[in-house]
């Protein structure tokens, strides 16, 4: 099999990036940079994040947490995962997250990085996709309910968000273990709720 060719990634507006704890990873950003660059993907940012895309679909986005460095693939459910290093965070849908500890890390698993990012990216092309619930299979925490109760207008607002987007809500709200952190999601929320906005959209 040919090598994918390489298309230099590069951000236009990459000081517009806001991802989180970002000053604590720019070595980090800068080797990942570097394993992906051997790919046919486009960087964009996304959402604050580097974010690699192909034919305009998202594989793989840069996020950074405090205790870890992190790789997600958008379609991570869907790749084999023979290393066991993918992990799932929440309730997200079909996205999955590689961890790094730093820029060691990266350069030791870098060859499995390397083969996992073929793989999304074929995934992509391909056009795969994990079957996902309808919005009404999806189980209502407790916290919303009770919100929807207390304010209707908030409820006729997410009831107008597509489904899409009170899915992604719902898996936000729900991947919270305590019921004091679902209160403080939902409240957080509520402006972009209210404006029709979806749980990573920005104005």
């Amino acid at each position: 099999m040919s090598q994918v060719l390489i298309v230099p990634s590069i951000v236009e507006n990459s000081d517009s990036m806001e991802m989180a704890y970002r000053g604590r990873w720019e070595a980090e950003i800068a080797e990942m940079r570097r394993v992906l660059a051997g790919f046919e993907m486009k960087e964009e940012c996304k959402w604050g994040k580097p974010t690699f895309t192909v034919d305009g679909k998202n594989v793989v986005i840069m996020q950074g947490f405090k205790e870890y460095f992190g790789l997600g693939f958008f379609q991570g459910a869907l790749l084999k995962d023979p290393k066991k290093v993918l992990v799932q965070l929440g309730q997200v849908h079909a996205g999955r997250v590689m961890k790094f500890t730093g820029v060691k890390d990266i350069l030791a698993k870098e060859a499995t990085i390397k083969a996992y990012v073929r793989e999304a990216i074929a995934v992509e092309r391909a056009g795969l996709r994990m079957q996902r619930k309808k919005t009404s299979d999806l189980p209502v925490p407790e916290e919303l309910t009770e919100r929807f109760r207390r304010d209707p207008r908030f409820k006729r607002a997410f009831e107008a968000l597509t489904p899409g987007r009170q899915r992604s809500y719902l898996y936000h709200f729900a991947a919270a273990k305590q019921s004091a952190t679902r209160v403080a999601r939902i409240e957080k929320a509520a402006p972009a709720i209210f404006e029709g906005r979806g749980f990573l959209e920005r104005r």
